[in-house]
C-alpha cells in the first residue's frame, strides 16, 4: 500500500517516524560553536595566567652589538669588547632614535641613557617628587649640572656665544634628533610637558648637552595666551604657586636652572615673582630670562637672592625662515664681539634646528667660542 492510498493516521505515523530519525541525527551547530569559543577562551586566560611572556606581542629584534670605533655609544656602553648577539625590545614608551634603526629596524630603549652624577644628596623628596636643592656639603645643582665650567678660560680671551634651544621635550622624536645633530655646547631648554621626559632629558645630557627647565608664567594676555598647566599667576597666594612650581620641577632632573615660558606680567611683579627667586635662590639653581619682557625685575631679584643669573639677547626665529635665522644669527656674532660674549634663544622648529647646526660648524673659523649658557650667568653674593 502507497503512502497516498494509506490511511490518515498511519500517514503521520510514518511522518513522524521519520522526523524523529532526522532529528536524532542532526548536529547542534550552536551549541557547539559555543562550547568551541567557551573553550579557546579558556585557554587563553590559562595561558595567560600560567606562562610567563613578560614581552610577549611587543616588537623585538636581534641585532649583533660590537665594541668598534664607530659604533653607538648606547651600544658600546653595553658591550663587552666582542661581538654579541642582543634582544632588544620595545617597551610602550620605547622611542625610535632617528638614525639607529639600520637594516635590523631594531629600537633603542632610552632609559639606558642614564645619568649617573644626579646625587641623592642634590634631591629633596616632596609630596610632588624628587625636586633639586644644595647638597649637605654645600654643593648646588646649577655648580653640578653647569657644563659651563672652564669654557671661558677655554676661550681665552674670544668672542663667546650661547645658544639655546626651548620647547623640546614636547615632540619626542623632534628633540631627540634635535640632541643628536647640535653640538654639545648648545644648551637645551625642557618644557615640563611631554611622554617620557625624563629619558629625553637623559640623553641630552649623557651626549653633553647642558639642560634648563621651563617654567610657565603669566602673560599679559593670560588665559587667552596660556603656556600650559600649572601656570604661575598673580594675585595667589605665594604658597600656591609654590607648589606649582614644585610640580614643574619634579618632572624631571639635572637642569642648572629655570627659564621662563612667556610670564610678562609674572616677572613684571615683585609680590609674585620675589618668592619664587628666593625659592631658586635656597636650592642652589640658576635662572635665564628669554629677554621677552623689558619689565622683568628678574635682573634685580635674581641679584638679591644670589641666583646665577643672565638675559637672552636675542631671539633668533621670531620670522622661522633660513634667511631670517642666518641674519639673527650674524647680528649675535656681531654683538659678542662688542661686548665679549652673547646669547640667543631659538625654539625647537626644524628649520631653527638645521641652521644653527649649519652655523655653529664655522663658528670657530670666525674667532668666537660657542659655550654653554651657565658659562655666561652671572654669580653674585647679593
Amino acid at each position: 500500500m502507497t503512502d497516498l492510498s494509506a490511511p490518515l493516521s498511519r500517514r503521520r505515523a510514518r511522518q513522524e517516524k521519520a522526523n524523529e530519525g532526522r532529528r536524532a541525527y542532526r548536529l547542534p551547530i550552536a551549541r557547539t560553536a559555543f562550547a568551541l569559543l567557551g573553550a579557546i577562551g579558556i585557554g587563553v586566560v590559562a595561558t595567560v595566567l600560567l606562562v610567563e611572556t613578560p614581552y610577549g606581542g611587543r616588537p623585538s629584534a636581534t641585532v649583533a652589538i660590537s665594541s668598534t670605533v664607530n659604533a653607538n655609544p648606547v651600544a658600546g656602553a653595553v658591550s663587552d669588547g666582542t661581538s654579541m648577539p642582543a634582544t632588544i625590545t620595545a617597551d610602550p614608551e620605547m622611542i625610535a632614535i632617528p638614525g639607529t634603526e639600520g637594516e635590523s629596524g631594531a629600537m633603542m630603549d632610552m632609559a639606558l641613557a642614564d645619568p649617573s652624577d644626579i646625587a641623592p644628596d642634590l634631591v629633596e623628596e616632596t609630596e610632588f617628587g624628587q625636586i633639586p636643592r644644595i647638597s649637605s656639603t654645600g654643593v648646588t645643582p646649577f655648580d653640578a649640572y653647569s657644563r659651563g665650567s672652564g669654557s671661558l678660560a677655554a676661550a681665552d680671551g674670544k668672542p663667546t656665544v650661547a645658544i639655546v634651544v626651548s620647547g623640546l621635550g614636547i615632540n619626542p622624536n623632534g628633540t631627540l634628533e634635535a640632541i643628536a645633530k647640535l653640538p654639545a655646547e648648545v644648551t637645551l631648554a625642557f618644557a615640563p610637558y611631554g611622554k617620557g621626559l625624563s629619558r629625553s632629558v637623559a640623553s641630552a645630557r649623557t651626549s653633553g648637552h647642558e639642560v634648563l627647565l621651563e617654567v610657565p608664567l603669566e602673560p599679559f594676555d593670560y588665559p587667552d595666551n596660556d603656556p600650559g598647566p600649572e601656570t604661575l599667576l598673580t594675585g595667589q597666594a605665594p604658597r600656591d604657586n609654590l607648589n606649582k612650581l614644585f610640580q614643574v620641577m619634579s618632572r624631571f632632573g639635572g637642569y642648572v636652572g629655570l627659564l621662563n615660558n612667556m610670564g610678562a606680567r609674572f616677572t613684571a611683579s615683585g609680590a609674585d615673582f620675589g618668592p619664587v627667586m628666593e625659592e631658586l635662590g635656597a636650592r642652589g639653581l640658576g635662572y635665564l630670562d628669554d629677554g621677552s619682557s623689558n619689565r622683568s625685575l628678574a635682573p634685580q631679584l635674581a641679584r638679591a637672592n644670589r641666583v646665577p643669573f643672565a638675559r637672552v639677547d636675542a631671539m633668533l626665529d621670531t620670522n622661522p625662515s633660513r634667511t631670517a635665522i642666518l641674519a639673527q644669527l650674524q647680528a649675535l656674532e656681531d654683538k659678542a664681539r662688542r661686548n665679549g660674549s652673547a646669547i640667543g634663544i631659538v625654539s625647537a622648529l626644524p628649520v631653527s634646528i638645521e641652521v644653527v647646526t649649519e652655523w655653529a660648524r664655522g663658528l670657530e673659523d670666525k674667532g668666537i667660542v660657542i659655550v654653554p649658557a651657565s658659562a655666561l650667568m652671572e654669580k653674585t653674593d647679593g
